[in-house]
């Protein structure tokens, strides 16, 4: 098994001061508190849920070219709506970049890099908390929504992974944006996994 290496904070910053508008800076560096607090309060590791938040977006905003030429030289599957909107494979590349630009191999990390935009059936809890802080940081707004999802991540992953899966969905249909098939895949594993442990823990309180 890979041991974590963690990545000089600094460094990290350093490489993101010039590559990263400074406005997207201040929304990783909520993912980063946001994953942080997640991280403390379901008991995960907070320096694995750190440095995946603060390198979730390493390369938001790689041309299009060069993130379907990255992911090919990678062999990752190419389908007919990441062809047409490639901004969709800056999380997978992003793992990518950490992994080879910082020398980043845990396996956990680089996973909830790699899911932060479109998930992943079955993902990881620190996949999990990074997909959440990336849409519930709050940069992102106080709606009566948000503040709800946000209430959720602190209840139960699997519902606020749901239930965040819902909210952004919505979003995309109305502005009428092709929704890449992992995201359903992943809303609906999550949501299978929560109905069946609310109906073990009722089976449980009525036996």
């Amino acid at each position: 098994m890979v041991s974590f290496i963690p990545v000089d904070r600094q460094t990290i910053l350093d490489w993101l001061a010039e590559h990263v508008p400074s406005s997207r800076i201040h929304h990783i560096l909520g993912v980063e508190e946001m994953a942080i607090a997640l991280a403390k309060h379901h008991r995960l590791d907070q320096e694995r849920a750190a440095q995946a938040g603060l390198m979730h977006d390493l390369a938001k905003y790689f041309k299009p070219k060069r993130l379907l030429r990255m992911a090919k030289a990678e062999g990752l599957p190419i389908d007919s709506v990441l062809e047409a909107n490639p901004h969709l494979l800056h999380a997978d590349v992003g793992a990518i970049v950490a992994r080879d630009e910082f020398g980043v191999h845990d396996p956990e990390v680089l996973a909830a890099i790699a899911n932060h935009t479109l998930g992943q059936p079955g993902m990881s809890p620190l996949s999990c908390i990074v997909f959440l802080a990336d849409t519930l940081e709050a940069g992102r707004g106080n709606t009566p929504d948000l503040q709800k999802l946000r209430q959720s991540c602190y209840e139960s992953l699997d519902r606020a992974l749901w239930m965040t899966c819902d909210y952004s969905l919505q979003y995309i249909i109305s502005k009428r944006q092709l929704i890449h098939p992992r995201t359903i895949m992943t809303r609906n594993w999550f949501l299978q996994k929560a109905v069946s442990r609310q109906d073990n823990t009722a089976q449980i309180a009525s036996s």
